[in-house]
């Protein structure tokens, strides 16, 4: 994650006009410069999260961070509820603000991750010039602070030209939101405008994502003693792999599907012929009619066994379904270019202004510590023109 002044402050920035926040109200300039002077206690907030194992489905790390969580938003005046998401550990926690306005928004983000137990300690929350490292530094716990200080700008401004307010933070998304998805959909029906805090592979905005699936292979065979009756059994692990290379091709890269197996088990002793194997594979898909394709397909293609005797059965566990692009989305997608452009372009003329009034010949840290104002290192006030 990149922690460089302009894009943390544009996207804080671009949080607050998403809003509402019109230029009548708060002209982008002083929006940029309050946006600005909020980065400290931005990194400070990702650091305290990001410090805190949250793997998906680890409870201890998930419940001290959802504490957190609440404890913020109700510090910003939100009226917070939190239920379990089973069957996932952890909880949603919605929080509320109600205003003056119209228009209803939904701010949500996962504070899970992907990472296992002790990946925090191994490698805590650091700064390495202009880039931040840590276990979801990016995914996405920078956009659970993102969201928090944008709230905080907003609350500094006294701002309520919104009617309904709304933050979901979800504790499953890694895993495919299961204990989650209903009440994401839930909300997202019940407000005008909803905006994902995950982390775009660029500086951009994303309006389509991929869908995310997941399919169950089983195999029933017969077990029995490896060394004295091999022939006796009927062997699951062999027609498990026969199955896996017949599926290999399931995915349509004209499509942008993809399926991958991912896990594999079979057998519980070296020697017993196994009477059981299994597999789970990782789908994505954009096209809402690929489910149905690869699900019909799959069945099809496993009719076709190599071990007499097994029995094959494939099933799709269903997980968030694709976000397809709508004019609505693009719309806002080009709110935010615009505003994006208007940010960056005051952003390069202060540091502009700043490189002229410091000497075009300072280096970074030196132009850093002019703007923090220790002149020594520019050179004095004669050499920065301050």
């Amino acid at each position: 994650m990149h922690s460089r002044r302009f894009p943390i402050t544009a996207a804080i920035g671009f949080s607050l006009f998403s809003m509402g926040v019109i230029a009548a109200e708060l002209p982008s300039d002083l929006l940029l410069k309050k946006a600005q002077a909020e980065q400290q206690s931005y990194l400070k907030t990702v650091r305290q999260l990001v410090d805190i194992d949250t793997g998906t489905g680890q409870a201890p790390g998930l419940k001290t961070v959802s504490a957190m969580l609440v404890e913020r938003l109700k510090a910003l005046g939100a009226e917070v509820s939190t239920t379990p998401a089973d069957p996932s550990a952890g909880d949603n926690i919605v929080g509320r603000f109600k205003g003056n306005g119209s228009r209803s928004f939904l701010l949500m983000v996962h504070y899970d991750t992907v990472f296992g137990p002790g990946t925090a300690a191994k490698r805590p929350f650091r700064l390495d010039g202009e880039r931040a490292y840590g276990p979801g530094v990016a995914d996405a716990k920078g956009g659970v602070a993102m969201i928090l200080h944008s709230l905080q700008l907003l609350q500094d401004q006294n701002f309520k030209e919104f009617g309904t307010l709304t933050v979901l933070f979800n504790p499953d998304e890694e895993t495919g939101s299961s204990g989650s998805k209903k009440v994401i959909a839930e909300l997202a029906r019940q407000h005008d405008y909803v905006f994902s805090y995950e982390p775009p592979d660029k500086d951009a905005v994303t309006v389509a994502t991929n869908g995310i699936n997941g399919l169950l292979l089983d195999v029933k065979g017969k077990s029995s003693h490896a060394g004295s009756a091999p022939e006796a059994g009927r062997n699951a692990t062999i027609e498990l792999a026969h199955q896996l290379l017949q599926l290999k091709d399931l995915g349509d890269p004209g499509k942008g599907t993809t399926v991958n197996w991912t896990l594999v088990k079979g057998g519980e002793k070296r020697n017993i012929v196994p009477s059981s194997a299994s597999a789970e594979a990782d789908m994505r898909y954009s096209d809402l009619s690929e489910s149905d394709r690869v699900l019909a397909d799959g069945q099809r293609i496993v009719k076709k066994t190599l071990v007499d005797g097994t029995e094959v059965t494939l099933r799709m566990e269903k997980g968030r379904p694709p976000l397809a692009r709508n004019p609505g989305s693009e719309q806002l997608a080009k709110t935010a270019q615009t505003l994006y452009e208007k940010n960056r372009s005051q952003y390069r003329a202060d540091r502009h202004a700043l490189r002229h009034r410091c000497g075009l010949r300072l280096r970074t840290g030196q132009r850093k510590a002019c703007r923090a104002g220790n002149h020594g290192r520019c050179r004095g006030r004669l050499a920065c023109g301050r």
